[in-house]
């Protein structure tokens, strides 16, 4: 769809991610006339999609675009402009946060506040996204899962040999791993073939259950919902009195256009939905959207402490393909090792060589080839912590700027010490780590928390925002705390509770599904 073809529409969404594609997915079997305006296009379904050159050197997918960090540095972020959002290369880990994320939990750091809902509140919505996104996993086997209704959607898509062996071999050490809820197209007629090239990558299959696949895909097929692409919105319009927006301003294909609505959802990521909204600051709103009470609108950006880890025995080579399917919560509470949480391990997709000089210019590639095949590989990830001066603004000239100091460092490089002593012990003498940087932004969140108190929030339980009677944000922006996992699951799940309160309230009597 490339052209506007409604003067109006029920509701706007801007994101075609896995806010904005749940979102629409949903509010289209109610009925809505539905238009998502998204800023890129589709990703081509090409063989660059596997390259590593191609992903990790030349970043050919990156959007093209420059940041700047807290002390005017500019930096290019690893984010992506297309249908689907950062899920085109996510590693489709699609996790539950604990019953303990939605409380206040006492961190080494400091404190993860509580969210104004509870794990109860959105545990049936949890259900839902589960079955939205395709999630395989085997309910029961991790050691600290929350409570929940029924089975997960399909099964544990299994270990290879070796990563089935390193399990054991962790058991045998006190552990209890268990398969990782993934999101892929593993089934009898499905279309994933357990490649190495599915975390960090794009699908050239479509085998991978991402947000254009699983959200955007059927939603436009409803015949309810218009997409336009290569569509940027410049800003929200309000009426004179500030309590309404009554459309966005955008700009396609160079030609500026105002698009109307009823209501209005920001789905563009908690970088970019904060920037739209400080974009669209007016004499009602001089410090942006959304900002006239609490002042917090950008603050308590977050985006989780990530290292990823290869653990290598230079005697045998390791023949595994697809490695992501191992998990260890044993260490996201406090546990036998800290009296406080330190995070979540996860089996990293398999990395090549290429995949780590593209960060470590300083090692030849040939010594992490040879490093590669003898590897196992791991995603180290502790929580990060809301602080008001980690913050996403808008510069004078319009780039985009993220003050971002990494807090709670603590646990999170004693988790990464503890899992090295680990692999060491299981026969993997040599590890190296490579910790991420201000520029891996895919698990951004924070910039707009929900809450209770318009004074100390942006956006009221249901996501709307406080000062703006029919405006929202639906992705991780409204996120409290950062817990330690991806939060695509938990942003699909608040929308789907989010577009159940919009159609019982706010859409002119049409009934919820």
């Amino acid at each position: 769809m490339t052209n506007i073809i409604k003067e109006s529409y029920d509701v706007v969404i801007v994101g075609a991610g896995v806010g904005g594609g749940a979102m629409a997915n949903r509010l289209a079997e109610v009925g809505a006339s539905v238009l998502v305006i998204e800023r890129g296009n589709y990703l081509p379904r090409e063989a660059d999609n596997w390259s590593v050159k191609a992903v990790f050197h030349e970043k050919k997918y990156t959007a093209k675009e420059t940041w700047r960090d807290r002390d005017g540095k500019p930096f290019n972020p690893s984010t992506y402009y297309y249908v689907g959002g950062n899920s085109k290369f996510f590693g489709a880990a699609t996790v539950r946060f604990r019953v303990e994320d939605f409380e206040a939990l006492e961190h080494e750091g400091g404190i993860a506040p509580a969210w104004p809902i509870r794990y109860a509140d959105l545990a049936p919505y949890y259900d839902v996204a589960e079955r939205l996104m395709g999630t395989h996993g085997q309910a029961g086997a991790d050691p600290i899962e929350p409570p929940r209704s029924g089975p997960m959607p399909h099964p544990p898509i299994g270990h290879e040999p070796v990563v089935e062996a390193i399990a054991g071999k962790l058991r045998a050490k006190g552990l209890r791993p268990f398969p990782l809820p993934i999101a892929v197209d593993r089934h009898e007629g499905g279309k994933c073939i357990r490649c190495a090239t599915c975390d960090g990558f794009a699908c050239k299959l479509g085998a991978k259950n991402d947000a254009e696949v699983r959200l955007i895909g059927p939603a436009l097929s409803s015949g309810k919902v218009d997409l336009i692409l290569d569509t940027k919105v410049e800003r929200l319009l309000t009426d004179e009195a500030g309590r309404k927006v009554t459309g966005v301003a955008v700009r396609s294909g160079g030609t500026p256009i105002t698009v109307r609505g009823d209501l209005f959802i920001s789905a563009a990521g908690a970088i970019n939905s904060t920037a739209l909204l400080l974009r669209s600051a007016n004499d009602k709103h001089p410090r942006g959207l959304g900002n006239n009470q609490s002042d917090q609108l950008g603050r308590n950006y977050m985006a989780h402490n990530n290292t990823a880890m290869m653990a290598i025995n230079p005697l045998r080579r390791n023949p595994v393909v697809f490695q992501k399917s191992l998990c260890v919560n044993d260490f996201y509470l406090a546990n036998a090792a800290r009296p406080y949480p330190m995070g979540n391990v996860q089996g990293l997709g398999k990395l090549q060589g290429g995949m780590l000089t593209a960060n470590k210019r300083f090692l030849p590639e040939w010594l992490m080839n040879r490093f590669a095949e003898r590897s196992v590989d791991w995603w180290i990830m502790s929580e990060d912590l809301p602080d008001p001066e980690n913050r996403v603004s808008v510069d004078s000239d319009g780039t985009i700027r993220v003050a971002y100091t990494p807090n709670n460092l603590k646990s999170h490089n004693e988790l990464v010490r503890h899992w090295t002593r680990l692999m060491r012990a299981i026969g993997y003498p040599i590890v190296i780590t490579q910790k991420m940087d201000i520029s891996v932004a895919m698990h951004q969140c924070g910039t707009a928390r929900f809450g209770t108190d318009p004074a100390t929030s942006v956006l009221d339980p249901y996501c709307r925002v406080w000062d703006i009677d029919n405006l929202f944000v639906v992705d991780a922006s409204f996120l409290p705390s950062s817990t330690a996992f991806n939060p695509s699951l938990t942003v699909v799940a608040q929308a789907v509770r989010v577009a159940e309160h919009i159609a019982a309230t706010a859409l002119n009597g049409k009934a919820a599904a």
